[in-house]
Parts: structure tokens; sequence; C-alpha cells
């Protein structure tokens, strides 16, 4: 007789399914939580950015509003403080 199978035996026990691994509902929650919270601070950067060019052109406007019946040295001040708020925003936005 001649060996068909030389060195190879069947091995019982190989149909059960694999091991799958134990995950922790509540670790998988928190994981959730913490991407959400980095987005989310993500997104209020962005926002503090955009509020900076709101504050600083209302509050050039504010200004100018304000003075019923500016001089001409208001005029230049506001002018200025208009230039400087001009730089400001140019400055910010330059760096993205």
């Amino acid at each position: 007789m001649t060996d068909r199978n030389p060195g190879f035996e069947v091995v019982g026990g190989t149909d059960a399914e694999p091991a799958q691994p134990q995950t922790d509902p509540n670790g998988v929650a928190v994981r959730l939580i913490q991407m959400a919270l980095v987005a989310l601070s993500q997104r209020a950067v962005v926002a503090l950015a955009d509020m900076f060019t709101l504050i600083t052109v209302a509050s050039a406007f504010w200004l100018w509003w304000s003075i019923p019946a500016p001089n001409d040295r208001q005029i230049i001040a506001l002018s200025i403080y208009a230039l400087f708020v001009l730089a400001a925003n140019w400055i910010v936005r330059g760096n993205k």
C-alpha cells in the first residue's frame, strides 16, 4: 500500500469560529465622545478667528457711528484706527 497523505493528518475541532476580540461598549463610547470634542474644539478655534474679524470691523463701524458731528482730528483718528483694524485682519488672515 502506498501512503497517500505523507505527514499530514486531519485534526478535529477546526469547525470553531475564530475568537472575536472583546470590545467594551463604554470604551467605544468614550472614544467617540473624545473624537467629537476634538472636532468641536477645532471648529471653535475657526469660529474665534472669524469672530476676530467681525468684532474688529464692528468696533470701527461703531466708533464712526457713535460720533454725531466729528471734527477733522476725530476723522483722522478714526481713519488711523480703521487702517489698524484692516492691517490686523490682513495679518490674521495672511497666516492661513
